[in-house]
Parts: structure tokens; sequence; C-alpha cells
């Protein structure tokens, strides 16, 4: 994003900096129709249409990957649920019953599905090397699909200011190879 960023501003500034520097003419009514009509196609229509076609290139394959639809292998990711509370995070295993606060625990190279939730206020769901943010809405559940490729500690962040102790709002997210992850269920009582 930076490397577009900037050469989108060199671009600008080019521009702006040749517009500064060539003569002003006079044009005839014709001429001026001709760059009239060249600025509302190539201002308005060709950089707008390129300009989507970037961020629908972009856009699709980033978007694709946070759906949580069925993995190939064919079986169901694991699933776990999280609770926002004012200022932490409650966090569910309902296949083992296990519950843990402020802590994630999760399989490495496999999808998980993080059912996400608010008890109270508004909170989004953060762990920016992993996904990205879903709000957690008081009433409403979301759904966000998590995959840590190697094992490791991650950090997680409510991205919503929800009073103040938001700050101190984080949760501590554990990748786990898959056998040390079913060593560490195992050892929960799943």
């Amino acid at each position: 994003m930076l490397t577009v960023g900037t050469i989108v501003l060199i671009g600008v500034v080019a521009l702006w900096l040749h517009a500064l520097r060539r003569p002003s003419a006079m044009v005839g009514p014709v001429e001026a129709k001709r760059i009239t009509l060249l600025w509302l196609v190539g201002g308005g229509l060709l950089l707008p249409g390129f300009a989507i076609i970037a961020l629908l290139a972009f856009g699709i394959p980033a978007g694709h990957r946070m759906l949580p639809l069925p993995p190939a292998s064919g079986e169901a990711p694991l699933r776990i649920e999280v609770i926002g509370h004012q200022w932490w995070w409650e966090v569910h295993y309902p296949d083992t019953g296990v519950v843990l606060a402020d802590e994630l625990h999760l399989p490495a190279g496999q999808p998980v599905d993080v059912v996400v939730r608010s008890a109270d206020v508004i909170h989004s769901f953060w762990i920016p090397r992993l996904a990205g943010k879903i709000d957690m809405v008081p009433g409403r559940s979301n759904l966000i699909r998590l995959q840590a490729d190697e094992a490791g500690e991650y950090r997680g962040q409510c991205a919503e200011y929800c009073g103040v102790s938001h700050a101190f709002m984080v949760l501590r997210v554990v990748a786990h190879e898959p056998a040390a992850y079913a060593a560490w269920q195992q050892e929960r009582g799943g």
C-alpha cells in the first residue's frame, strides 16, 4: 500500500508541476471543447475506472480469504466463541467446555471459525497478524475465520473504543502445533 500511495503521490505532484510550468496559451472554442472532452473522459471515466478495477483486484481475493468457506479437506473447522466484556475477553470452546479469560488457543495451520458477540457495548475483535477486524455488537453474533500459518504468540486488541479501560482489553493468542494443541486440550480436560 505504501508503494502504491507513493506512486500516486509522485504522479499527482508531477502533473501539478507540469501545470505550473506550462505556458498559458489562448485556445479557440473548438480546441477548448476538445480539451474539456479529454478531461471528462480521462479524469471522469478512465481514472476512476482503473482505480475501481485495482481496488477490486486487491479486495476480492483478500475478502475471499476472510470468508468462512468450507475448507478443502471437507472437515468442519474448529469453532470457538468469544464474548467481549468491558474490559476483557471471554473465550469458550463449545466442543470441550473449556472457558478462558483474555486468552485464545488455536492449532497452527488449520482454519478456525470464531463466533464473536458482545455482552455490553460495541467491541471490535482484531488480531492484526491473523485477520481483519470484525465488530461485536450486543444481541448479534458475527463470524470470522482465523488461521495462524505458524505456531507462536499473537496479540489481539479491541479496536473499538469501549470505555475507560479500553486500552487494557488485550487478547493473548497462542497458536500451537497440532499435536501440542491436542495436548493442551487434553490438559484442560477436553
